[in-house]
């Protein structure tokens, strides 16, 4: 869900877009690690350990598998510095589903893994494999599909006057004509505080809560109920090609907020403490707006497939290939029956490459869709770990 948007986050110091999913902007360091994004590294059998269930892992190498039979086919990505085309990596996805769909033992299933293919490690920020994971989730916002004094925030529409094309070093930009010339799209201020886009028949649905809407804007899709009870899923549509810049970050710099308000859960409290124009005004920092549309399915991540609860990552395409196997390991909290975070385990499972973000940036950067529910939200909320990145490549040996 890209996700602004990609999934399993939320955030910290939120938001962003993905070509299916926005994803919350976490402020971390963006400087490349030295040398090669991946190494080739030594697996064991007992590594490979994995927490979920098999039937989610099938599906999201199911998503993987008709990327690369659809607009993926062509691609020739570059890992651990050798060239390896989307064949390559379907294979691998098509040799990890036979042993995984197996009836050998789980025992088996890890030995053919670790003989079968060649694990490649994330470099991390630092070139040490140092990983930053975060999470990401599907909010569930109140609404109505018409204006009341109660739901009087909207959603709105990619507008028709939103221009793309490609400017001179073939970079995507995105504005609106004036005079003839392409001018950048309106600002976040000028869409809500000025009402830029006030009376065009624009919006899409409305909405309670403006700042559950800003969620929805940071996570990039999201469910609605609207007032008979009906559930409706929207979705990442485009955005007005502006910066992201980080409402929380700004706060804490200007002393407006303590480091104990930053985090995402807290932010919302404290934000939901101002009134509409305070809100209205914070917000506006963040000149990035992101427009929506319906969805009929799952959201969707950068790969035009739908995003699976804890299988789905979101990465650097400039770094790691879209659509492939990897393996993670890190912390997760433990929820109590009010969500609060009462330990932390370290985990591992297998997870699939489709998201992206334009906050999740190099090759130290990763984050986990988490789902929908109040549970996702408090996971995704609360992760912002140091863990391990693998990508796992089917041996010429094997198969390849």
């Amino acid at each position: 869900m890209m996700r602004s948007g990609p999934i399993f986050i939320f955030l910290l110091v939120l938001a962003v877009v993905m070509s299916g999913c926005v994803r919350r902007a976490a402020h971390f360091p963006e400087t490349p690690a030295p040398g090669p994004a991946l190494t080739e590294t030594d697996a064991r059998p007992d590594d490979f350990l994995d927490d979920l269930d098999s039937a989610s892992l099938l599906l999201a190498v199911d998503r993987s598998l008709a990327y690369y039979n659809g607009k993926g086919r062509d691609q020739v990505f570059a890992l651990a510095g050798r060239p390896v085309t989307a064949g390559r990596l379907k294979r691998t996805l098509e040799a990890f589903r036979d042993i995984v769909r197996s009836d050998a033992d789980s025992e088996t299933k890890k030995r053919r893994i670790a003989e079968d293919f060649l694990l490649l490690g994330a470099a991390g920020q630092t070139g040490t494999g140092d990983v930053v994971f975060t999470g990401y989730y599907e909010p569930l916002l109140e609404g109505s599909r018409t204006r009341s004094e109660k739901y009087r925030y909207p959603l709105y529409r990619p507008p028709s006057d939103l221009v793309m094309e490609k400017g001179p070093a073939g970079e995507i930009r995105i504005g609106r004509r004036e005079n003839g010339r392409l001018v950048p799209y309106y600002t976040r201020r000028e869409i809500d505080i000025a009402g830029a886009l006030d009376g065009r028949g624009l919006e899409l649905i409305w909405v309670s809560d403006a700042v559950e809407l800003q969620s929805l804007h940071t996570q990039g899709s999201g469910k609605i109920r609207l007032e008979d009870g009906t559930l409706v899923t929207v979705g990442y549509a485009q955005n007005n090609g502006r910066p992201f810049r980080s409402v929380t970050l700004n706060l804490l710099d200007r002393n407006k907020i303590g480091k104990s308000d930053s985090s995402y859960r807290s932010f919302k409290v404290w934000l939901k403490s101002k009134s509409e124009e305070e809100i209205f005004e914070i917000l506006s920092h963040n000149e990035r707006y992101i427009f929506f549309r319906f969805l009929e399915q799952d959201p969707v991540g950068s790969l035009g497939q739908p995003v699976t609860p804890g299988r789905t990552i979101a990465t650097d395409p400039a770094f790691f290939p879209p659509g492939a196997l990897a393996f993670i390991r890190l912390s997760k909290p433990i929820l109590d029956g009010d969500y609060n975070v009462t330990a932390r385990v370290e985990f591992s499972r297998f997870v699939l490459n489709q998201d992206k973000g334009s906050a999740i940036k190099g090759p130290g950067r990763v984050d986990l869709f988490c789902g929908f529910g109040p549970a996702a939200q408090a996971t995704a909320g609360s992760l912002k770990e140091k863990g391990e990145l693998y990508f796992l490549l089917l041996r010429e040996e094997a198969g390849g």
